[in-house]
């Protein structure tokens, strides 16, 4: 099977599949502190053999996580996309900011995208995120994005958390759907300065 990656774009971002030219970004990000809630940090071939799944997912399973670029400089931000290895219980919403990126919105914007994605055009009913329950990061944008914590789902091993999403009927001109695209509008507009807690 040869997957054609779709493009999605955003007001700030412009999400493509991984390419080779991304993965120092991706390396320096999985070999670093930033990995602890997702197997890391890795060592330099792990990291290059996870580059290396992330790109095949795309042919295997015909979805997969889109590198998260800037419109205007193309510069890389994270990723964010679906994701499900052998052995996942269900298929994921998954997502990870650079360490220097993370408090601009970038992840929210690009996961609410992949997201909409999935539901309107992948024919998804629904999705997880599998969450270290110590990554409070990543369970705030989950309940950000209206996931609730599933405590009946399996997990992965055990030691996960399981967020379920709304499914595309529950979102579909919902309170919850107009709320996160007004969130996200903020962080688009130049003058807005977000205080507190940094959120991705």
């Amino acid at each position: 099977m040869n997957v054609t990656i779709p493009v999605i774009e955003t007001k700030r971002l412009i999400l493509r599949g991984p390419e080779p030219e991304d993965y120092p970004d991706f390396k320096s990000t999985f070999t670093s502190y930033r990995a602890r809630f997702m197997g890391g940090p890795l060592n330099a071939y792990e990291a290059w053999m996870l580059y290396a799944a992330e790109i095949g997912h795309w042919q295997i399973r015909g979805f997969g996580m889109w590198m998260i670029h800037d419109k205007l400089t193309d510069e890389t931000y994270g990723m964010a996309g679906g994701w499900k290895p052998a052995k996942w219980p269900e298929a994921e919403i998954a997502w990870i900011i650079w360490p220097d990126k993370n408090g601009k919105g970038y992840a929210l914007e690009a996961t609410h995208a992949v997201r909409k994605y999935f539901y309107t055009k992948g024919g998804w009913d629904g999705a997880v995120s599998y969450i270290d329950p110590m990554n409070l990061d990543s369970i705030r944008l989950a309940e950000r994005l209206g996931a609730k914590k599933d405590h009946d789902a399996p997990t992965i091993d055990g030691s996960d958390a399981v967020y379920r999403h709304p499914s595309p009927r529950a979102l579909e001109g919902s309170q919850l759907a107009h709320g996160i695209e007004m969130e996200i509008s903020h962080y688009t507009d130049p003058m807005f300065k977000p205080k507190g807690w940094a959120l991705d």
